[in-house]
C-alpha cells in the first residue's frame, strides 16, 4: 500500500529552472543574468526574483524599467515580492525590477547606442546591447509565461495618470486588466519590435502599466501599481483573493482611442487642468503666454474624454504634446 509520505513525494512540484539556478518549489532565489562586461572590464546582469510556489499554477512575469528613467516600476515590484510568500501561491512568479540596467544606472531613457530597449523585441543574441538584452529577456522569462505585467511612467517632463494600456478587445486580456482596475483601462494598438508585441506573438496576454513621472517616486501612481498586480495574481488564482486589496468604488473607465492636444505656437505654458479630469469639446486646459506674461494662446481640448497625460515643461514650442486625452465609451 502506498502511503502518505510517498504519495506527497511524488506529488511534489519540479524544481524552476533559470540561468545556472534551480528554484525548489516553495521557495523563492534572486538569479543575476549576465548581459555584457564594460570597458572596465565590470559585469552587468539582468537582476531575476522568482517564487516558486509549491502548487502548479500560471507562470506570470513582471517587470519594470525597460526605460532608464521609469523608476516607479521598481518601487513597485519591491513592494508586491515583500509581500508574497512562496509557500502560499500557485504557479510562479518572475520579477525583474530593472531591464534597461544600464539606462538605470547611467541616469539615461536610453542605451548608450540610443537604441529605445522597447523597439528592440524579440532581439537577437548576437545583436546590438539592446538587441541582446530583449533576447536574454525573451529567452529567460517571457518565453516561460502566459502572463506579463510590464510596468511603465510618463516619458521626461511628462506625467501619465495611472492606467493600464492593452488589448482589450481580446476577452481574456480583458478579464485581466478588469482585475487590475486602474482608474483608465485604454485599448492600445500593438507596435512592432516593444516588449508587448514580441510576448504576445509568443503566446503570452501582457498588461502594461502607466503612472506618474520619469525619474520620481510618486506614491500615488506606486500604490495602484503595487494593488493592481496584487488583484491580477488574485483573478488567476495565484494568491489567496483575500491577500488582494479590493477594487476601488469608482469602476475603470474603458477608452478605446486617445491623441495629445498640441501647442499651436510658442510659449510658456500653464495648465489648468489635472489628470483624471473629464472634459468637453472647447473647453478650457491651459494657457501659452510669452516671457512679458501676455497671453499667446488658449489650449482647448480638440475632443471629449479623460486627461491621462500632461507636458509638465513650461517652455513649450509649436507642435508640443500638450494634454493627452482618452475617449470613453
Amino acid at each position: 500500500m502506498e502511503t502518505r509520505e510517498g504519495a506527497g513525494r511524488r506529488r511534489a512540484r519540479p524544481s524552476f529552472a533559470l540561468g545556472p539556478v534551480k528554484v525548489r518549489a516553495g521557495s523563492r532565489k534572486e538569479v543575476s543574468l549576465p548581459i555584457s562586461r564594460l570597458v572596465t572590464g565590470a559585469e552587468v546582469s539582468l537582476p531575476v526574483h522568482v517564487l516558486h510556489g509549491r502548487e502548479e499554477g500560471p507562470t506570470v512575469w513582471v517587470s519594470a524599467a525597460i526605460h532608464g528613467d521609469e523608476v516607479v516600476g521598481i518601487e513597485v515590484v519591491r513592494r508586491v515580492m515583500g509581500l508574497l510568500d512562496p509557500k502560499q501561491i500557485r504557479g510562479t512568479l518572475i520579477a525583474v525590477p530593472i531591464v534597461n540596467v544600464i539606462g538605470v544606472m547611467t541616469g539615461d531613457r536610453y542605451l548608450p547606442d540610443r537604441r529605445d530597449l522597447n523597439r528592440s523585441f524579440p532581439g537577437s543574441a548576437r545583436g546590438p546591447l539592446a538587441g541582446r538584452i530583449a533576447h536574454l529577456l525573451m529567452t529567460e522569462v517571457v518565453s516561460r509565461c502566459d502572463v506579463g505585467i510590464d510596468l511603465h511612467t510618463a516619458a521626461d517632463r511628462r506625467t501619465n495618470l495611472p492606467q493600464i494600456r492593452c488589448d482589450l478587445e481580446d476577452p481574456q486580456t480583458r478579464f485581466l486588466a478588469e482585475a487590475f482596475a486602474a482608474p483608465v483601462l485604454n485599448h492600445a494598438r500593438l507596435r512592432d519590435g516593444s516588449l508587448r508585441w514580441a510576448a504576445r506573438e509568443a503566446g503570452a496576454r501582457v498588461l502594461l502599466y502607466e503612472g506618474g513621472e520619469a525619474w520620481r517616486f510618486d506614491e500615488w501612481a506606486i500604490q495602484p501599481g503595487v494593488e493592481g498586480v496584487l488583484r491580477v495574481l488574485a483573478a488567476l488564482e495565484m494568491i489567496p483573493a483575500e491577500q488582494a486589496p479590493s477594487p476601488p468604488e469608482q469602476p475603470s473607465a474603458v477608452c478605446w482611442t486617445s491623441g495629445w492636444v498640441r501647442a499651436r505656437r510658442d510659449g510658456l505654458l500653464q495648465l489648468d487642468v489635472p489628470l483624471g479630469q473629464t472634459v468637453a469639446v472647447g473647453d478650457r486646459l491651459g494657457a501659452l503666454y510669452d516671457s512679458f506674461g501676455r497671453r499667446q494662446a488658449t489650449v482647448k481640448a480638440d475632443r471629449p474624454g479623460i486627461v491621462i497625460g500632461r507636458a509638465e515643461a513650461p517652455l513649450v514650442h509649436r507642435g508640443d504634446a500638450l494634454v493627452h486625452i482618452a475617449q470613453d465609451g
